[in-house]
């Protein structure tokens, strides 16, 4: 071999290796997959999504709700120990989908903590009353009502700051959605029996018509709603319909890199407007993680940061809080796994070197 010849084929071997990266492929892992501190005991059928309860009278008392997404499907309420707690776990639900949780809903004059979950089926909302899981809905709530798509998937609460109105987003699954509207707001309100009811209150958000729009989250604090459309990148608008160019899109990310599908979204905030967008790339069993906040000439350029490795098969669903409970001091990370359960990990083994560890206090009990 001449020394041409030598020179050649490392150059040629970096050339190759760099060429996924070029073509914006699914990046390999870096390391081991990380392990959960604990798994949950199993549900009945398929796990597809979980919420975070923050019992902010009692945090030790706090509560993960997961879906089990069958047409013989399930609301399993789990402790920070992975138990079932069996006098919770809500049947009767015909494929339930996706959950979240709001805090302070009046109903009946009495602030009042939720759990909402998509009923997929049934083309409609469930509304549990937290931490006892007693439906407050009348039976559900319609949703799509008029529309030839109305199989209901994903679903994001928000508290518009300003009145305390709380709004479900919500998704589907049908490729007679339209690519204009494909997710539909409602506001949830006390119908003056204690009964919640939703009021429609817009059709928003574009979709590639390449797969399915499923996982959404919500942004609090600053008041912006992210959501997977699976096969093209992370989709970002306005939460409140209320709000200036509530009717355009902000900005699309992550579009590069997924083996396959965009999943979960969740975020873990480490100060006003800082922090972490973690969303599933769910073939590669990773979750890749996004900057929170953008740059001074793009506050909507949400750089990726790495990818983290997890033992999950499949994530579809999860949720993070920042907030410090018992186990989980820097925070708790709650992803499905396909084998029908919930993995639990510290936010210390995410975060690794990388990222910030921001603990926030638990929020005060209002009652």
């Amino acid at each position: 071999m001449n020394s041409s010849s030598r020179q050649t084929l490392p150059l040629l071997a970096l050339l190759l290796a760099l060429a996924p990266l070029a073509a914006g492929a699914a990046t390999p892992a870096s390391s081991a997959p990380i392990k959960p501190r604990l798994v949950t005991e199993p549900t009945r059928h398929d796990t597809d999504d979980p919420a975070i309860w923050i019992n902010r009278a009692n945090p030790a008392g706090s509560l993960i709700i997961g879906t089990d997404k069958d047409a013989d499907g399930a609301l399993y309420v789990y402790g920070l120990d992975g138990k079932i707690h069996p006098d919770k776990v809500v049947r009767g639900i015909v494929r339930p989908n996706n959950v979240d949780v709001a805090y302070d809903l009046m109903v009946g004059g009495v602030p009042t903590d939720v759990a909402v979950t998509t009923e997929r089926y049934g083309h409609r909302l469930r509304v549990y009353r937290l931490p006892d899981m007693a439906p407050i809905d009348g039976g559900g709530i319609p949703v799509f009502e008029g529309e030839l798509a109305r199989d209901c998937m994903g679903i994001a609460l928000y508290t518009r700051p300003s009145d305390g109105a709380l709004f479900a987003i919500v998704s589907r699954s049908d490729f007679q959605a339209p690519s204009q509207g494909y997710l539909h707001q409602y506001r949830l309100v006390d119908d003056g029996t204690g009964t919640v009811r939703g009021v429609f209150t817009r059709a928003f958000g574009e979709w590639s018509g390449k797969k399915e729009i499923e996982a959404i989250a919500v942004d609090q604090e600053l008041g912006y709603v992210y959501y997977s459309d699976e096969n093209f990148g992370i989709r970002k608008w306005h939460a409140d319909p209320l709000a200036d160019d509530s009717d355009e899109e902000i900005a699309v990310f992550g579009r590069d890199g997924f083996a396959e599908d965009r999943e979960g979204i969740s975020i873990y905030p480490t100060g006003p407007g800082t922090g972490y967008i973690l969303v599933s790339d769910q073939q590669n069993n990773m979750f890749r993680i996004f900057r929170r906040e953008g740059t001074a000439a793009n506050p909507h350029e949400h750089a990726f940061i790495k990818s983290v490795t997890v033992s999950t098969d499949g994530s579809d669903g999860s949720e993070v809080t920042s907030v410090a409970l018992p186990g989980f001091p820097n925070g708790l990370f709650v992803a499905m796994s396909e084998n029908g359960v919930f993995h639990y990990y510290s936010w210390d083994d995410l975060a690794g070197g990388d990222l910030k560890r921001t603990p926030q206090p638990v929020p005060p009990a209002t009652r």
